[in-house]
């Protein structure tokens, strides 16, 4: 240390703040952050003294959080405390500002701070020669400084310039610099300020030959990047150039092959012209362009379908009608009219395709079958969902102003077929809906209208194309589903559900073969005997179709898989209806059969439903009341209406029958159809009401084994219903022996299997006396109900007849036996008030 350092005045003690990675220089205000312990106590100590507020600063050479005396630079900073600010976080914002330098000469340790005794270091603050050829030097030096760095503002070299003292140059100009700790320490301790200065210009030079590096290479690398980017500039145009030549030499090809193509292909006469307009304003566009795009597609899309593209049919109907009966089995209906068409089609050689909508259940086969007649037919597929369609353009495309517009699914499905007559399948016809976008049932109507579709148009081509050449066949579940327009328009070919006898057949000769096949089960021994087939018919599944058959057949198939893997020593296996109730579990339905007894108020019905025919049990019972008729079981507002009617005709009849004419006075009438869950309508139920009403009436049982189906008017004529074929069907399953139709109805029994009708006893009625004479158990069935030879006047006792009455003499007011013929013994007369009583 220099020897001024020894020209001291007398020692005073401070409180000493050490810093880290700082020093504060003589006539530097710099802020500092206060937060370790004792630092905050040396300024407590400061800050209570007054106006006495100084403070020693020196850095520490070690960075620690309790620094030692050896961890601090001798030589610091006398300062004097300007500002102190108190921050959220517990920690203390100091302004300081430097006066003096100073050396500790002796460390005094407190519980609360450190304080140190210091000797200030008095500087020279006149100028010399060497002093003024320093300053000069570091003035220079620092103006070239500021010009590189551009942290620091123009302005300090102002400021600069006017000071005055070489000490306070120094100190001055060293506080502007980013320096290193050790550089800022040794300027510090420097006593004479020439030494400063020079060590000051020294530093300065460094930095300076620094920074001229880094703009050096800061333009080197700029001057690099402008080079790369014109380099890629150049590269992109010159790629740009080469891709437009090849793209106009490529489009050029293009252009060509679509030229060729168009020449090639049987267009009609308005899509040639068409085609050329569009390609005469194709050439004209650039290749990149978004117009160009859409008029290639277009191109692209018209020249795609199969214009004048066939194959040919296959016209032999005996092969044809092999396919299908190897197919499907029965469908006669639906396999006849395929057959028609060949045969007319051999003779004319120019047909319209048929349009058939086969109506029918799930699981009958509809699809299959359209794909058995295509096999048939020689020609080509495609099938359309239309299941939850409810947009028109699906139908009939967009037009081409919308972006990323695309022909209907019409279109696309024939040029998927790849020709002009093939078999198209529109699936689920009855599935389409409507909603603001349109209705695409009525987008049907043009494609499926044998007079229209010749020239049917789409949004997207906007060309008539011939669909006359086209086999559509739509398939539905319920002819409800498909608006009337639409109807008319199609052969409708209703596919009844299949009998148990046709699903055995199916079964025995599709079904067990395949799902063997399917588990690879074919080089075993697996045998179903028809008496497992009809336990898993009836017992299993209730369904129209085949699917719910087809699944329990593949799950007994898992089971001898399974069976088979464990034990390969047992190659047979034979199916009985208690391994199959071991493999399936229980029966999951219950068929209806026949009472065990004859019974007052029960009568067996018949029905329709979506898994096909089924026995509809009606109980009646009298109760005590005031002539009110009571229905329950879920019933619809028609079979209602069917009850009242029913109930209007037994009290017209009541004198004929042998009960009080105003027997429903004192007594209430309650009609229950049972399977209450399971909702219930239609009209074909009201004679079997009737029967089940006079039976409970009349106290004389209903023959179980006789079972009926009809609808009643109140004069008492039986008129016909529908789904004759699923009722008898399921009669016969029941094990009823007799089924009363109505008489109209006779025409449709060519319908029925003659083995059912071989074990069944139909009676064809037109009254409802009639049915009532074939269901109850009289005595004498044959002179129940006729007519008597006297009539007698229905008037209530002790009314006049005024002579010449219009209401009498018009028939009105009916005329009828008060009690049964006398060649007839009366019915038996039950004391209904006195059972009830009892009951």
């Amino acid at each position: 240390m220099s020897d001024r350092h020894e020209q001291t005045a007398a020692f005073h003690c401070v409180p000493l703040l050490p810093l880290r990675d700082t020093v504060v220089f003589p006539h530097m205000v710099v802020p500092l952050f206060v937060g370790r312990e004792k630092s905050l106590g040396a300024l407590g100590e400061v800050t209570s003294r007054g106006d006495a507020q100084e403070i020693f600063l020196s850095a520490q050479r070690v960075q620690s959080d309790e620094p030692t005396p050896e961890d601090i630079f001798s030589v610091g900073t006398l300062a004097n405390l300007i500002q102190v600010l108190r921050l959220p976080d517990g920690t203390v914002k100091v302004l300081v500002e430097g006066k003096r330098r100073a050396v500790v000469r002796r460390f005094v340790d407190g519980e609360r701070f450190l304080a140190v005794e210091v000797d200030e270091i008095p500087e020279d603050s006149g100028w010399s020669a060497e002093a003024e050829a320093a300053a000069r030097e570091a003035h220079a030096a620092f103006a070239s400084f500021v010009k590189l760095d551009k942290r620091l503002a123009p302005e300090i070299l102002a400021s600069v310039h006017s000071i005055e003292d070489p000490g306070d140059l120094a100190d001055t100009i060293a506080a502007q610099l980013q320096l290193k700790l050790a550089d800022k320490q040794a300027i510090l301790e420097m006593v004479r300020p020439t030494d400063r200065l020079m060590r000051l210009a020294e530093l300065l030079r460094a930095e300076i030959e620094v920074l001229q590096n880094e703009r050096k290479l800061r333009s080197r690398v700029r001057r690099q990047m402008e080079k790369r980017q014109e380099e890629q500039v150049l590269s992109e145009q010159l790629d740009a150039a080469q891709k437009e030549a090849g793209e106009r030499d490529e489009f050029k090809n293009e252009f060509a092959e679509l030229e060729e193509k168009t020449s090639q292909i049987k267009l009609s006469k308005e899509a040639a012209a068409r085609i050329k307009k569009e390609l005469k304003k194709l050439r004209l566009m650039a290749p990149m362009s978004a117009e160009a795009a859409v008029v290639r597609n277009y191109i692209d899309w018209v020249l795609a379908l199969p214009w004048g593209t066939r194959t040919e049919d296959k016209l032999d109907v005996a092969e044809a009608e092999r396919i299908l009966d190897q197919d499907h089995f029965g469908l006669k209906k639906v396999k006849e009219r395929i057959l028609e068409y060949l045969a007319v089609q051999a003779l004319v050689r120019k047909q319209k395709g048929p349009i058939l909508c086969l109506v029918g259940p799930p699981g009958v086969g509809k699809t299959s079958l359209a794909q058995s007649i295509a096999r048939a037919t020689g020609r080509n597929f495609v099938r359309l969902a239309l299941g939850g369609v409810r947009d028109e353009a699906e139908i009939r495309g967009h037009r081409r102003t919308y972006i990323g517009a695309l022909p209907g699914k019409i279109i696309q499905s024939l040029k998927k077929a790849g020709s002009a007559n093939p078999v198209f399948l529109l699936d689920e016809v009855d599935k389409m809906s409507t909603d603001f976008r349109g209705d695409p049932s009525a987008a049907l109507l043009e494609v499926l209208d044998p007079e229209q579709n010749h020239t049917f148009c789409d949004h997207y081509l906007d060309l008539d194309y011939d669909l006359s050449d086209v086999m559509f066949i739509t398939t539905a579940n319920y002819l409800q589903g498909i608006p009337v327009p639409l109807q008319d328009r199609m052969e409708v070919i209703p596919i009844a559900g299949y009998t148990e006898f046709e699903k055995l057949a199916i079964a025995e000769q599709y079904l067990v073969p395949k799902q063997k096949r399917d588990h690879g089960l074919a080089d075993i021994t697996l045998e179903m005997p028809e008496e497992t087939l009809r336990v898993l018919i009836d017992g299993y599944t209730k369904e129209a179709g085949v699917r719910s058959l087809e699944r329990e057949i593949a799950g007994v198939c898992r089971k001898v898989a399974r069976e088979y893997l464990a034990d390969r020593s047992v190659t047979g296996w034979k199916i009985t209806p208690k391994r199959l109730a071991k493999y399936l579990g229980a029966p999951h339905f219950r068929r209806g059969r026949q009472e065990d007894t004859d019974e007052v108020g029960v009568t067996n019905g018949l029905a329709v439903t979506a898994h096909g025919g089924d026995l509809l049990v009606t109980e009646v019972s009298i109760v005590a009341g005031k002539g009110k008729l009571v229905l329950t079981g879920q019933l619809g507002d028609v079979m209602q209406e069917s009850a009242q009617a029913a109930m209007s005709y037994v009290r017209s009849r009541a004198p004929s029958l042998g009960l009080d004419r105003d027997f429903y006075s004192w007594a209430d009438m309650h009609v229950h159809l049972p399977e209450g869950a399971i909702p219930k309508d239609g009209p074909s139920a009201g004679i079997t009401i009737c029967t089940a009403m006079v039976s409970a009436l009349l106290r004389v049982p209903v023959h179980r084994d006789v079972a009926m189906t009809g609808e009643i008017t109140l004069r008492g004529r039986v008129l016909p219903i529908g789904g004759l074929k699923e009722k008898i069907l399921a009669a016969h399953r029941g094990g009823m022996k007799t089924v009363i139709i109505p008489r109209d109805n006779v025409k449709d029994l060519r319908d029925i299997p003659k083995r059912v009708l071989k074990d069944t006893r139909v009676v064809a009625v037109g009254h409802m006396d009639e049915v009532l004479r074939v269901a109850l158990a009289l005595p004498k069935p044959s002179e129940f109900l006729k007519e008597p030879s006297v009539p007698v006047d229905w008037r209530v006792p002790g009314e006049r007849r005024e002579s010449g009455d219009r209401r009498a003499d018009a028939g009105l007011i009916p005329v009828a036996s008060a009690m049964p013929p006398a060649s007839m013994p009366p019915p038996p007369q039950v004391e209904i008030s006195s059972t009830l009583r009892r009951g």
